[in-house]
């Protein structure tokens, strides 16, 4: 396996970073701080085919690979979370339900609006009482008379109520067993709370959904009934590349601005790189970066070729995560009291790495998954 990066795949890294740096960094505080949703970069980021870099082009999409992708995510966190996850989460788990388990006609009627980042797409699994146990799912879809009418709500669902949002895809049970159903933004019945107040990714949209007796056409249920289970697992394994090249280009991006400051910043008559403490702590974090990366694209690699992945998905997730943890720590310490005020860059970083541990199945989530490959 060489992870020798293809001129393809260089091509969009270098575009996204410098679209990161370029359009991206000087307003990501002004962002953060207004907890505004940034509609222009996302706009942005559509003419640049980054919307629906892994979608076909039949559909509307770039047609990359899932390495390019994971380059790309990083890429964007590396300089701001919230913008990264709304392109992660579009397409990870909004857009590729319908790319893997539609029908030919759901692929050309809603795909060539999502690939192109015209609209937004949405996925509810976590429930109030439903979480890390994801089948303990309560909504509920009953079909009647050729529609299913469904009751329930759903917690922390990404990309939900902007402008420019097209709808969601929920699980819910559909009698003893759990399904996939598209609700289309707009649809009666469904109600989008305001956006919730968060500890970090301020600036992109996280809701609480609610269904009361909300009537969607039988042709919205995304796959075969009953799969739903199954279908959602298999969605997490190919998000968890996303979250995890998230957790790789923040801990880059904690390690740019530790070491820039590291290198300016005067003590004792000398810049602070130069002291022992400060160097090792900047070896180690870019010696973990490198493992961390490693993983991502090892994971990537195998989703591009066909392989199973699910073990490296969830073991790079988990090690980008707490990666990213110590990253951030270590370089927000580094910062000293300048690091702890709101205005550096790197207070944000601090902030917005947390959930990292936590989305797409927590730490612990990711231990259960990885024993479970390990035939424990």
């Amino acid at each position: 396996m060489d992870f020798d990066l293809t001129s393809e795949q260089e091509l969009v890294r270098d575009t996204v970073r410098t679209f990161a740096r370029e359009r991206i960094e000087p307003i990501a505080a002004a962002l953060d701080l207004e907890g505004r949703f940034p509609y222009e970069l996302v706009s942005e980021l559509a003419e640049l085919g980054l919307m629906g870099l892994p979608i076909p082009e039949e559909y509307g999409g770039a047609g990359g690979d899932i390495v390019s992708y994971a380059i790309a995510i990083e890429e964007l966190t590396r300089i701001d979370s919230s913008v990264a996850i709304t392109m992660a989460a579009h397409t990870s788990l909004g857009t590729m339900p319908i790319l893997l388990y539609g029908t030919e006609e759901q692929k050309r009627r809603w795909l060539p609006d999502l690939a192109t980042g015209r609209r937004l797409a949405a996925f509810g699994l976590t429930e109030p009482d439903a979480g890390s146990d994801a089948g303990a799912t309560r909504t509920t879809a009953e079909l009647r008379d050729g529609s299913w009418v469904i009751s329930g709500s759903k917690l922390f669902i990404t990309n939900a109520g902007t402008d420019i949002t097209w709808g969601v895809t929920i699980t819910a049970r559909t009698g003893d067993e759990i399904s996939n159903i598209v609700v289309e933004n707009g649809t009666p019945g469904y109600v989008i709370s305001a956006p919730m107040k968060k500890l970090g990714w301020r600036a992109s949209d996280t809701r609480e959904l609610s269904f009361e007796d909300c009537t969607v056409p039988e042709g919205n249920l995304l796959g075969e009934r009953g799969a739903g289970f199954r279908q959602f697992l298999e969605i997490l394994d190919g998000g968890r590349i996303s979250v995890a090249a998230m957790g790789v280009g923040l801990a880059q991006g904690a390690y740019d601005l530790a070491y820039a400051y590291a290198k300016e910043r005067e003590q004792f008559g000398k810049p602070i790189a130069s002291f022992q403490a400060i160097r090792f702590k900047l070896a180690d974090m870019a010696t973990e970066i490198e493992a961390g990366r490693a993983l991502v694209y090892k994971a990537a690699w195998l989703k591009d070729h066909g392989r199973a992945f699910a073990r490296e998905a969830a073991m790079a997730k988990l090690y980008t995560g707490e990666l990213s943890s110590r990253v951030a720590s270590a370089a927000l310490q580094i910062h000293g009291g300048f690091g702890y005020m709101e205005e550096s860059a790197i207070s944000r970083l601090y902030r917005d790495q947390k959930i990292l541990e936590i989305g797409e199945g927590t730490n612990e989530v990711q231990r259960m998954v990885i024993a479970r490959h390990l035939g424990l």
